[in-house]
Parts: structure tokens; sequence; C-alpha cells
């Protein structure tokens, strides 16, 4: 590494476990900071080391509530008025990323506006994985490092060793992502076509594509309630699958999210550590695979300006 712009990793509170992973991949100490909150709730982070000329990397998922949001937004202008030399958020989970478009009458679309908030706060640099609509790069005027959970998850469905392998895309916008799972694990695909009835509630779900007989990877970028997932995994077992699993990157996981997953036929759902989360005595069909290393390799290779071009190839 080079000493002319050190390298410091900070986390905010909501990704600390992630950011030391981190860390320690890169072989860096985890940045010191704390926080000061006054009764009303209001809070103040504060760097307890300087960070004057240093690449500052501030790692924090901003899932609900606003305060992880915020509390990013706060140690980036901290870090700015500090003199670091340059301020990257490496934002493993985006939220509000659902809300990109105008899909009704009268509605913000959140995830430009988070993009906003984040140029405005002086962030020079965006780092994120598997963001709901890829096209939410283009809502910022910095860089953005988009990374993908394949990478992760690829080498996990291979060591399973199913006989039968199909994937399936839960919806029809999960088509892409499906379809690129189908073409490097050498499988073919189902699509799951979902009416709903309003959001988080789905009314039906039928199967398009041979189900019979196979073993079934659902992809997705995120679970949230599990609704869809649960019911499309029932469907696909009624329909003749011999197994159904799923890959997510996000583990939102709201609401009854975990007993829906317990109660369903889905046999395993596999997810990363982007959201943290403790499934201690909540059942075993969780499995979370980390992706820190992932991080740690593209951060490491934007700080040494090299491509990063060669970490999706090896894909």
């Amino acid at each position: 590494m080079h000493d002319e712009h050190r390298m410091e990793i900070f986390a905010c509170r909501n990704s600390e476990v992630l950011a030391k992973k981190i860390a320690e991949k890169l072989g860096v100490e985890l940045g010191q900071s704390n926080l000061l909150t006054f009764s009303d709730g209001e809070f103040q982070p504060a760097y307890e080391e300087s960070v004057r000329g240093a690449s500052v990397y501030i790692v924090q998922s901003t899932n609900p509530p606003v305060e992880n949001l915020f509390e990013l937004l706060l140690m980036i202008d901290a870090a700015k008025r500090a003199s670091a030399h340059k301020v990257i958020a490496v934002i493993p989970y985006f939220g509000w990323a659902r809300q990109d478009r105008k899909d009704r009458p009268r509605v913000p679309i959140a995830a430009k506006l988070v993009a906003n908030l984040l140029t405005a706060a002086g962030c020079d640099r965006v780092m994120s994985c598997d963001l709901h609509a890829d096209q939410i790069q283009g809502f910022f005027d910095v860089p953005v490092d988009h990374v993908y959970a394949q990478t992760v998850f690829l080498p996990y469905i291979k060591k399973l060793k199913l006989k039968n392998l199909s994937v399936a895309a839960p919806d029809m916008g999960g088509a892409k992502r499906a379809n690129s799972y189908g073409k490097k694990l050498g499988c073919p695909m189902i699509i799951c076509h979902k009416t709903r009835a309003k959001a988080n509630v789905v009314e039906s779900i039928t199967a398009i594509g041979e189900v019979e007989g196979r073993d079934i990877v659902i992809v997705d970028d995120m679970i949230d309630t599990a609704g869809t997932l649960c019911k499309a995994a029932d469907v696909l077992m009624k329909m003749g699958a011999a197994s159904v699993r799923a890959c997510a990157t996000h583990g939102v996981l709201s609401g009854d999210a975990l007993e829906n997953i317990n109660r369903s036929s889905i046999k395993e759902v596999i997810i990363t550590d982007t959201i943290p989360h403790d499934f201690a005595g909540q059942g075993d069909k969780i499995t979370v695979l980390s992706i820190a290393p992932l991080f740690a390799e593209v951060i490491n290779s934007v700080y040494n300006n090299i491509s990063i071009g060669p970490i999706f190839q090896r894909l």
C-alpha cells in the first residue's frame, strides 16, 4: 500500500461486525470513532483519530430505521470537515432502493433522494452490493462500484452438488439475475409469475418452466417478509420439485419472515451478512455467507488503482 493517502476503515453502529471482518481481510485496524447521544435522541458521531489526508472508507448498511442512513451522512460530513482526502461510502445494503421510479402517482423516488443526500454530504465514491435495480448507479454523480454476491453464492451452490439443478426467478423482474446464474451453473431456468394484492402481499404465483423432479434454487436480491419466497417454494413443491432452496443477498427478514420460512417447504435459505442478524434459537434453515472478502478485495483494488474487472471475470 502506498503512503501518500493512507487507508482508514471506519464503521457505523449497524455494520461494526462486517466492517471488522473487512478490516481484518485488508490487514488494517478498524478506525476508532464514538457516538454521543443526547437525551432527545439526537446523536453526534466523532472520529477519535486524525483522518487528515486519508482515504476514508465508512461501512454502513442503510436499512431502516432512518438513523442508519443519517449516521452515515454525519460520518461522511465529519470526515470531510476533518480534511480527509477522499470519503468512500461502503453501503453493502443500499436501503430505499425499491423506490427507484414513480410506479404510481404522487410518490417519491427515494433511491435518487438518498443518492443526492450522500453526494451533498461529501461522498466521493460509493460501493454497494446487488442494488435492487442496476440503474440506481446512474442516480449518482460520483463513481459507483456495484459488486455482485454471485461470487459468494456460486461456489456454495456448486458444493451442494444438486443432481437436477434449476435456477428460479421469484418474479419477472428477477429473470435477468436468474438467467445469469443459470448460465454460470449450466442449468435451466424457471420463472415464477406473481400478482400482488398490495405491497408485501402476494395474491397468486404460477411457475413457467420444467419443475418436475428438479432441485430448485430461487435467486433474489433480498428477502423482506419472505411471503413471495415461501409461496413460490410451496407452489414449486406442489408442482413436483424435488427440493427448493433460496439465495438472497440481503436478508431484511422483517415481520414474521423467519416464522414464514420455518413453516414453509423451503429446505434452506442462503443469505449474506450485508444486514446483521442473530439467528440463535430461530431454526436451522438460514445459512449466512460473509460478503467481507469480496468488499475487502474491491476496496483494495480501488485504493491501489487496480481494475476490479477481474473480480467479475472469475465468475
